[in-house]
């Protein structure tokens, strides 16, 4: 499916990004002008469903290392998602833009639990749907979460805002001369090893063929210029 004819899509977002030009925790500007571009996609008639991750507060993993047991870390990170998704969703309200939130570990008080069909009519209804706490579960990364939600929700495509402006051959970081893709299979990413996605959120998409479009949530007004066809991007797709 052509990028341009998307009805409903699944934007994931790290952590990271909320962070703005700060190293730790959330700046209300850039996720003031975060939720501009979310509203800007979202007046092209499309249908839109998000998943933040939950660096910017705690990473499971890198709380693992330093000595806390891994479920318990992954469970403060996944704490650190429902943050990030109630920062998100006021500053979308701010605008106008009608949001919920939907947790998979049940808090009541703060959002809504995630229950998929009414995930699924607040999407028919024009609400933005932001999906917290992963899956659920620990051992799940928020990637593999976005991936599970974007087959529930039977979106069109995964759109992964990161620092980087698509999927490369090797660190570009690192490698001056790393080369992007246009486009490459979802086969190549699991073989090549390369950091996309997890591999579980990579298989579930290519099991769900669901196109992941990379794309650099940094650069101003990005979300809008993938979504019309332009803007830099690697799509990791079935090879035709």
């Amino acid at each position: 499916m052509p990028i341009q004819q998307y009805k409903r899509i699944l934007l994931k977002l790290s952590g990271e990004v909320l962070m703005g030009e700060q190293e730790y925790g959330i700046d209300p500007a850039y996720v003031a002008r975060l939720a501009e571009e979310v509203k800007a996609a979202k007046d092209m008639g499309l249908e839109i469903c998000m998943v933040i991750g939950g660096g910017n507060i705690f990473r499971g993993v890198a709380g693992a290392a330093k000595g806390l047991d891994r479920a318990t870390g992954d469970y403060m990170g996944m704490l650190a998602t429902v943050m990030n998704a109630l920062a998100m969703q006021n500053a979308l309200e701010r605008l106008g833009v009608q949001t919920r939130v939907q947790s998979a570990i049940p808090m009541a008080t703060v959002c809504e639990p995630y229950i998929r069909r009414r995930a699924e009519r607040h999407l028919e209804k024009g609400r933005i749907v932001i999906f917290a706490a992963g899956t659920g579960n620990p051992f799940f990364t928020t990637d593999t979460g976005a991936a599970l939600r974007a087959a529930e929700m039977n979106c069109d495509a995964l759109l992964k805002g990161t620092s980087v402006d698509g999927v490369y051959d090797s660190d570009p970081k690192k490698n001056n001369g790393a080369k992007r893709f246009e486009t490459i299979s979802y086969g190549k990413v699991l073989s090549d090893n390369l950091k996309v996605m997890d591999a579980a959120a990579v298989a579930l998409c290519r099991e769900n063929q669901i196109p992941i479009v990379v794309f650099s949530i940094r650069e101003k007004g990005n979300i809008v210029r993938v979504l019309e066809g332009g803007g830099v991007q690697t799509i990791v797709q079935e090879e035709a």
